[in-house]
């Protein structure tokens, strides 16, 4: 990805939030969903990203393949324009797969986003995957609490507009924040990623790629004496 102004990434999000599908254009018997996630280690001088992707045999939760890119970070932070500091090795891991997954879950957000593109969007519309994404916290929008039960879940809506779901995904533990990216409707993104979800809060791939970059940035802290986070 090149050099891009901020004022030319969010531009460039709201073209792209144009070419976002929210239909179901995915295979009706899912067989190998994936899940992304990225970490940064040194952020200080020599910053660098991890991102990873790891493919998992959908309801059994074995892993499949995974691919890791490491890299420097390319882009500041800027509130809102995450996507274009890890979309770029996200892509990198997800081109080390051998076989194409049938729908990626992203450690952020879909359209649930303030120009409707977050990272999962961004990544389906440059892909052509379908793409959900299940984010710990609330980037945009406006909610009711959904009830304490597996499965409970209200609407997040955003400028008069529903953008996502609030998921309950285990008994009284914090929700999730599921919004659709791409090739995915509103309806079917909850549910795929309730399906996702075992013992734990995350769905399982999502789960599985973060301790993949945990532990790679591990390592890499290790090998450069313990610099700092």
């Amino acid at each position: 990805m090149s050099v891009i102004t901020t004022v030319e990434a969010r531009a460039l999000q709201r073209d792209l939030a144009r070419q976002v599908l929210l239909v179901d254009s995915f295979p009706e018997g899912l067989e190998r969903v994936c899940g992304m996630d990225c970490s940064y280690s040194g952020r200080r001088k020599g910053g660098r990203m991890i991102a990873a992707a790891v493919v998992l045999r959908f309801g059994f939760w074995e892993k499949v393949e995974e691919s890791v890119a490491e890299g420097p970070v390319p882009f500041p932070y800027v509130p809102g324009l995450l996507s274009f500091r890890e979309l770029p090795l996200l892509l990198e891991a997800i081109r080390g797969l051998r076989k194409s997954p049938d729908i990626v879950l992203v450690d952020g957000a879909g359209i649930a986003h303030p120009r409707r593109l977050g990272l999962a969007a961004h990544l389906g519309v440059v892909t052509g995957l379908a793409t959900i994404g299940v984010a710990k916290s609330r980037l945009c929008g406006d909610f009711d609490e959904p009830g304490l039960h597996r499965g409970d879940t209200s609407p997040l809506f955003f400028r008069g507009e529903q953008v996502g779901t609030v998921l309950r995904s285990r008994e009284a533990i914090k929700p999730l924040f599921v919004s659709p990216g791409h090739k995915v409707s509103l309806e079917s993104a909850p549910r795929i990623v309730l399906d996702c979800c075992s013992r734990y809060r995350l769905p399982e791939p999502t789960r599985q790629a973060h301790g993949l970059v945990t532990a790679r940035r591990a390592i890499w802290k290790e090998e450069h004496h313990g610099t700092a986070p």
